[in-house]
């Protein structure tokens, strides 16, 4: 049996399926929650964007997450 937290809401995950209820995105493996949260706050500035670069993208996702997990939300 494998338990995993999610490192943004440290919910505790037993037997995880990746891709179902648990993702890893840009080295943070988070819960589906918090998965769909992110998503919903990145969405807006990506339709922003007028010139859309993946170098940004990757950047914006990488400090999206990494802000939610030093915040714990």
């Amino acid at each position: 049996m494998t338990t995993i937290y999610c490192d943004v809401c440290k919910k505790k995950m037993d037997n995880p399926q990746p891709n179902q209820n648990f993702f890893y995105y840009a080295g943070f493996g988070v819960c589906e929650d918090c998965k769909d949260k992110l998503e919903y706050q990145i969405k807006p500035q990506v339709r922003a964007r007028e010139t859309f670069s993946m170098d940004w993208y990757s950047k914006l996702v990488t400090d999206t997450f990494g802000r939610a997990a030093q915040r714990g939300r």
